[in-house]
């Protein structure tokens, strides 16, 4: 193999940010919404003014690689005090075969969405 190769290979994908988990340290089970958030991607009328084909291409990502989506709303940018979890919208429709092993081996721990009327403010 080539040198060259083998260093590519070995480097951090450099294009992607690192994945935020959502694994509950305490309870050991993995985050998900207990209900789909107020703007949930997967509510009609496309209420997060996705762009045409970007739900599609989210899901299509989502059920090859990391087998589920985190909810925008308890992303760090939305400034959430409920820390990443698994979007509700996508766990009732997908069965994939990362949602079904984290299922198997720890279980789920159902979180409520933000509430959207909270508004933080700062001092």
């Amino acid at each position: 193999m080539d040198s060259m190769f083998a260093a590519a290979a070995d480097e951090p994908d450099t294009d992607r940010s690192p994945r935020r988990s959502v694994g509950d340290p305490e309870l050991r089970k993995t985050r998900r919404l207990a209900r789909e958030c107020a703007t949930c991607i997967f509510k009609p009328g496309n209420p997060m003014h996705l762009d045409a084909g970007r739900l599609r291409q989210m899901v299509t990502e989502a059920r090859g690689e990391a087998g589920y989506i985190i909810c925008h709303s308890t992303l760090p940018y939305a400034d959430s005090p409920v820390p990443p979890a698994v979007c509700r919208g996508f766990a009732d429709r997908y069965r994939t075969w990362q949602l079904q092993a984290m299922e198997r081996l720890w279980g789920f721990v159902d979180v409520e969405p933000r509430d959207p009327g909270l508004v933080r403010t700062t001092d």
